[in-house]
């Protein structure tokens, strides 16, 4: 029996969201689990928690291990907050040699592969001689081994990095069978065995999201060996699992155990631990240059889809015979061929019984098959539903244009013995490829793209920066601290197809670094660059640089020797000694950043994202291309952070946008950044809070932006605008009231933009308004639901908030989910387009005309010698859960007749009102109503 645990107090307060982890774990320890898996934001005080179960809870000597020296440097430091009777030598240690009641060490350090091991040495060259046996290289394995002996005398350097490269795979593959804890170097076996003597109690996993893969093998293998401790996994966002080994994924899930507590960023926010925010977004077109490229890639595709949707038998006389004559002399056109599917019902195997049993089966395919042959006019086969204009006016191309060749080329083309079908399946594939679509032998996946790295690192993308800065450098003045981070320094992996369109810098720091130093403002940040292998500062803070970085490493009593180059109209700095490392001048420049020589630090996501911490940053430009959560969260944490020297800080994080309308890969980056935003929390011109690229501004969608394609200009001054109203937008934030982590579902409406008209009452004397129409709606709807009993619930009330760019949001409060879903629905079918309603109602506005009396006189006067004439605008569905008997019907159109309009309802299923109906629907497509779904947290 070991020495009793020393009584350790924490001496501050625990968060709320701490508070209630502690209370849940204190409830699984106490029913016998042995692990705690958290989710929390960057920020949010997960380092504090984990000693606090480890002190409060656990009680037993604890292992925490980090990703990086920095991050475990925190966790020493933070035991400075505990109050205990031990010497902090006896209490913390982050010596792998020399543990302590609580050991701080880096994953690295337990998980270190032993080297030179002889036996997988040998393994790595019998792989190496099978594939030079099946690239048909050599014929055996005597031939094999003096192919690469030739190659260790002849060519060492190409030798030793084959050999690496096998060596590599087969330790992955003896670590994945369970051979982890054999592979280890012998100095990170003998820590594992002082932990094991240690009695440790407790594995505090920081960062656990990096454990699918071989850190996460080892430490599984190594957990009975160290006695079975409680593990305890904190990460601000779950991993990617993306590409990643099932193995690997499910041994992660085991390990960690399922999430018990997540804390979302809002909720951290609104209990004011984490600054608020507002995300921005700044587009930008293409160069000229770049447009022309994308342009050419568009043609080729745009040539390909005319060929597919001719005849392309090598005979005419040949088109409608006999499909073993067609096989000879060439394939049916894409049209024709889709026609005869749907026809047919035709599946991979056999045919559907029905239409609803193919559709059921092929979803996707349904659908883009009729897209597709209704946007290129052509008819569907008898018995196939046909498909609204409105259902895919404003779907791009390639939506539907995709799943129509993927199938035509795998189920047609590659399925045919005629080498002309199969050479054109083979020019459909390559087409695609350069568009960033993959055909395999299953379906489609994404691949890299020529059109989309051409958007992604955009010349303009760069030159975005200088209006944003110089904005914020007039929202800010000297308190600005600016940080844009990019994928790379620069790119090395131009391809021969773009070399003379991008060079090496395109879209990195160090492009960003130079777009800065051209502008005089900009210039005036005296910016710096910082990557992980070089350091790049503004001329005119040379020797302030060097002066202020000699004193901080003699503070810190660090050996380096400094010294610049001078590079064009900036300097690069270069540093020798013992102790200079990126850890070193990371921390250096980030001290300089926040005492302010700098305003603008450029770098790598690399160095700028995990563990790094500066906490005066409230302008971040994301130039990445990331879409994973796990790295977007770890990025956007960077600006959370509160600033104890500015009380009302609120962080813009901006994002920049290349979009090309026109064309059909036009949108590859605005898609990632939609996905860059999908687990991305945000607030709302009306206070609610939104995950999803919605939140940054209503007119973006998940298919693409609304209307900004003639107006980028004057949204990119909203932008602006928003950027400047930083005390406005915390207000929005309403930090100190609670969150409400269930989500609430919310229709958003922007009315047509044409001339609403008056509303046809005596009594209202102002012109509707988009705001004022949606309440209308909102409040004939509620009080219809509510008199039909669907709504019980007494004190429901509808929000009804203004967002920008002419969007209304409505939703129900005080609300079940239930009747919050029927408040939805039923909005969405008054506003939406009269897709087969079983009644219609009419709605009316008031049109008034000036005579010459109403001119002269005064508006007291003259508005009564106004001309009024009462016009029918349109017809409006009735929800359908009013719309099942005449007793609902009435019960509707009386609520309608008070709020929104006088009008009858009509039954829409035969005679006259049929006729009427079909007469709406032919003047229009579409309501001119844009309807958009959403979930919001209150």
């Amino acid at each position: 029996m070991g020495a009793p645990f020393p009584e350790i107090r924490f001496q501050g307060e625990l968060r709320p969201s701490q508070k209630e982890i502690v209370k849940i774990a204190k409830e699984q320890l106490a029913q016998g689990s042995s692990s705690l898996h958290i989710v929390a934001p960057p920020g949010s005080g997960k380092t504090i928690l984990g000693l606090y179960l480890w002190a409060q809870c656990i009680r037993r000597p604890c292992l925490v291990l980090s990703p990086n020296s920095a991050i475990q440097s925190q966790w020493s430091a933070r035991v400075d907050l505990f109050e205990s009777p031990l010497s902090r030598q006896e209490l913390v240690s982050t010596d792998p040699n020399q543990p302590g009641l609580l050991t701080s060490l880096t994953y690295q350090s337990l998980t270190m592969p032993a080297r030179g091991n002889v036996e997988i040495e040998q393994q790595a060259i019998q792989l190496w001689c099978d594939k030079l046996i099946e690239s048909g290289e050599v014929t055996n394995h005597d031939e094999a081994q003096i192919w690469i002996d030739e190659l260790k005398t002849t060519n060492t350097s190409y030798f030793q990095d084959r050999l690496r490269s096998n060596y590599k795979k087969i330790r992955e593959q003896l670590s994945r069978q369970g051979e982890s804890l054999s592979l280890l170097h012998s100095s990170s076996r003998a820590t594992l065995d002082r932990l094991a003597d240690q009695k440790i109690g407790a594995v505090i996993l920081d960062e656990c999201h990096h454990l699918v893969g071989h850190w996460g093998r080892v430490l599984s293998a190594a957990q009975e060996m160290l006695g079975n401790p409680v593990v305890i996994g904190l990460t601000a966002t779950p991993p990617d699992t993306d590409n990643k080994d099932p193995q690997d994924v499910e041994r992660y899930q085991t390990f960690s155990g399922p999430i018990d507590y997540e804390v979302p960023v809002p909720a951290i926010v609104k209990d004011g631990y984490l600054a608020p925010y507002q995300d921005l977004a700044w587009m930008v077109r293409p160069t000229s240059e770049e447009l022309k490229f994308v342009a050419s890639a568009d043609q080729r595709l745009d040539d390909l889809i005319q060929r597919l949707c001719r005849a392309t038998h090598e005979a005419e006389e040949t088109i409608g015979q006999e499909s073993d004559t067609e096989e000879r002399n060439g394939p049916k056109s894409l049209t024709d061929w889709l026609q005869e599917t749907l026809k047919e019902l035709r599946l991979p195997a056999g045919k559907a019984e029905s239409w609803q049993a193919f559709e059921k089966r092929t979803p996707l395919f349904s659908m883009a098959a009729r897209q597709f042959l209704q946007s290129e006019n052509h008819s569907l086969p008898t018995g196939i539903p046909s498909l609204r204009y409105s259902s895919f006016a404003e779907v791009p191309q390639m939506e539907y244009w995709v799943p129509v060749l993927d199938r035509y080329v795998r189920h047609y083309l590659r399925r045919s013995s005629n080498p002309q079908m199969q050479r054109l399946g083979e020019e459909i594939v390559q087409s695609l490829r350069t568009l960033g679509i993959q055909i395999t032998e299953t379906g489609t996946r994404a691949c890299s793209s020529p059109v989309s790295r051409v958007l992604a690192y955009s010349k303009n993308k760069a030159k975005a920066i200088v209006p944003i800065l110089k904005c914020e450098i007039e929202n800010l003045a000297d308190t600005i601290r600016a940080v844009v981070v990019t994928d790379f320094e620069r790119s090395s992996a131009v391809s021969a197809e773009l070399k003379d369109l991008m060079d090496d810098e395109a879209g990195g720091a160090i492009a960003a670094f130079k777009t800065i130093l051209t502008d005089e403002v900009t210039d005036s940040l005296e910016p710096i660059l910082l990557t992980g292998s070089t350091i790049l500062i503004d001329d005119e803070i040379e020797e302030a640089f060097l002066e202020a970085s000699r004193q901080w490493l003699a503070q810190n009593q660090l050996k380096v020797e400094l010294s610049s180059e001078v590079v064009a109209d900036f300097r690069q700095i270069h540093g020798k000694g013992s102790d200079w490392s990126p850890r070193v001048y990371i921390e250096l420049i980030t001290s300089l950043f926040q005492q302010g020589l700098t305003k603008c630090l450029v770098g790598t996501r690399g160095l700028l994202g995990e563990g790094w911490d500066a906490n005066k940053i409230n302008v971040l430009i994301d130039l990445t291309t990331v879409t994973t959560s796990m790295s977007i969260n770890q990025l956007r944490g960077r600006s959370f952070r509160l600033d104890p020297t500015w009380k009302a800080k609120l962080a813009n994080n901006w994002d920049v946008v290349c979009i090309a309308p026109e064309f059909k890969k036009g949108f590859d980056d605005y898609r990632r950044f939609i996905k860059k935003h999908h687990s991305l929390f945000g607030v709302t011109d009306d206070g609610a809070i939104e995950k999803g690229v919605g939140h940054v501004h209503p007119a973006f969608t998940e298919i693409q932006p609304e209307g900004l394609e003639s107006s980028m200009s004057v949204f990119n001054d909203e932008m602006l605008e928003r950027s400047q109203r930083r005390d406005h937008s915390r207000g929005l934030w309403k930090i100190g009231e609670p969150y409400q982590s269930i989500p609430v579902r919310a229709v958003e409406i922007k009315q047509s933009d044409s001339e609403m008209g008056f509303p046809p009452f005596r009594s209202k004397s102002s012109e509707w308004t988009e705001q004022t129409l949606t309440r209308a709606i909102s409040d004939a709807v509620i009080a219809s639901l509510a008199e039909a009993n669907l709504i019980r619930s007494p004190d429901v009330t509808v929000h009804d908030g203004e967002l920008g760019g002419g969007y209304i949001r409505v939703f129900v409060k005080n609300a079940t989910k239930d009747e919050n879903e029927l408040f939805a629905v039923s909005m969405l079918e008054v506003l939406g387009p009269l897709d087969q309603p079983r009644y219609v109602i009419e709605r009316f506005v008031s049109r008034r005309k000036e005579t010459l009396f109403s001119r002269i006189l005064p508006e007291v006067i003259g508005r009564y010698f106004r001309k009024v004439a009462q016009e029918l605008v349109m017809l409006h569905a009735v929800p359908s859960a009013l719309a099942k008997n005449k007793q609902l019907v009435a019960i509707f159109e009386k609520h309608w007749n008070r709020f929104v309009s006088p009008g009858q309802t009509i039954f829409t299923q035969r005679g006259k009102g049929k006729e009427t109906l079909e007469a709406e629907r032919a003047k229009s497509e579409s309501s001119g109503v844009k309807l958009h779904e959403k979930e919001v947290f209150l």
